[in-house]
């Protein structure tokens, strides 16, 4: 007699890497190959996928909700619309990953890799992001609220229309971003190199630029309103 389909079996004995909505709530995936594996919309909330490899997979839409993604490749896999809050991912390497509309709300991704990575109108408010390499990445229309971006490296990276308000930028690396109507409100932004960025428009109210690099930065329109400026005079 046939064995019945059982997908959730299939994945966790390693026979098969297609498992879409499947429920997998507190799973322990750690070093699991799920490379480019189909687990779309499945429900992975609080699993352990510590080191595991989902280079290349299909995620979209899945619950990921404090799930342990700590040094897991995710290196161009499919995101999207994720439910990523209070994850867990540490030294996570998602370059070339798409996580557009994803809710990475209140997650640890301190010293991970975004490199080209698209972020665009994702949640990222409440986050550590401290140390993290997000060069290049598309964050158009994020919200990356009173997030600690302290130290991280967003050298070119698209953050156009993107809230950064009260965001931790100290000593971050945004030489060449492109800001334009960012809202920076209360941002502290001291000794952040932003040479050669595009501020033009930008919100940057009651935010602190001291000892920042502005070289060569764009700043036609942009509101300074009570913003500590380098040379640590307030601007009115």
């Amino acid at each position: 007699m046939a064995r019945a389909a059982d997908p959730v079996a299939d994945l966790l004995a390693g026979r098969s890497k297609a498992c879409p909505k499947c429920n997998l709530a507190g799973a322990n995936l750690k070093r699991f190959d799920l490379k480019e594996a189909d687990l779309t919309g499945a429900n992975l909330a609080r699993a352990n996928l510590h080191r595991a490899n989902l280079a290349g997979a299909n995620i979209s839409g899945a619950n990921l909700t404090g799930a342990n993604l700590n040094k897991t490749d995710l290196k161009r896999a499919n995101l999207a619309g994720a439910r990523l809050s209070e994850a867990m991912l540490y030294e996570a390497d998602l370059s070339g990953a798409d996580l557009s509309r994803a809710d990475l709300s209140g997650a640890m991704m301190g010293s991970s890799r975004l490199t080209f990575a698209t972020l665009e109108a994702a949640n990222i408010t409440d986050a550590d992001l401290a140390d993290a390499i997000m060069h290049g990445a598309k964050l158009k229309g994020a919200d990356l609220s009173r997030s600690d971006l302290s130290q991280t490296t967003l050298r070119r990276a698209a953050l156009a229309g993107a809230k950064l308000e009260a965001g931790g930028l100290v000593r971050a690396d945004l030489r060449g971003a492109d800001l334009r109507g960012a809202v920076m409100r209360g941002a502290d932004l001291m000794q952040a190199d932003l040479t050669g960025a595009d501020l033009s428009g930008a919100d940057l109210k009651g935010a602190r630029l001291l000892l920042a690099k502005l070289t060569d930065a764009k700043l036609d329109g942009a509101d300074f309103t009570a913003t500590i400026m380098p040379d640590g005079i307030t601007h009115e």
